[in-house]
Parts: structure tokens; C-alpha cells; sequence
């Protein structure tokens, strides 16, 4: 599974203002995520829960996006 940007305490300071307000890195963030918003954990167990059940018994090799299509859209906006 290939989580995109989920805001947590881990990264909070460096995607948001203390008054909550986007930071230049969240803005640019939030504008290469066709989503506009921000993941929510709850929203990587249905995948999770997919990948660890029977219905997945036969795939393999493969990397599950779960990022509001960044990664297909505008992955390459964010400096290094």
C-alpha cells in the first residue's frame, strides 16, 4: 500500500499553521491532489482490510495507491 499526504501529529507542523491555515507545503500539496483534501486514516483500512483477506489470496507485486490520485496527477509539483 503507497499511503499519500494523511495530516497527522507527525507532520502537522509542517503542513499547517497554528491557526490552521495551510502552510506553502500543504497549499502545494492540497494542489497536486485532484482529492483537495488532506487523507483520512479511516480511509486506508479498506484497503488494508482488502489486502489481508482472501479476496486478495492471488495478487502479488503490485503497489496499492491510496492518495487522493497524486501520484497519477501531479506527483512531480513537490520539490524535492
Amino acid at each position: 500500500m503507497l499511503p499519500g499526504f494523511f495530516l497527522t501529529e507527525q507532520n502537522r507542523t509542517l503542513l499547517t499553521n497554528v491557526d490552521g491555515s495551510l502552510t506553502d507545503r500543504g497549499q502545494l500539496i492540497i494542489k497536486g491532489t485532484p482529492f483537495n483534501r488532506f487523507g483520512e486514516p479511516d480511509e486506508l483500512s479498506g484497503t488494508l482490510l482488502w489486502l489481508c483477506s482472501d479476496a486478495s489470496k492471488f495478487v502479488s507485486g503490485i503497489v496499492v495507491p491510496v492518495d487522493g490520485a497524486f501520484s497519477a496527477y501531479a506527483g512531480s509539483l513537490i520539490p524535492n
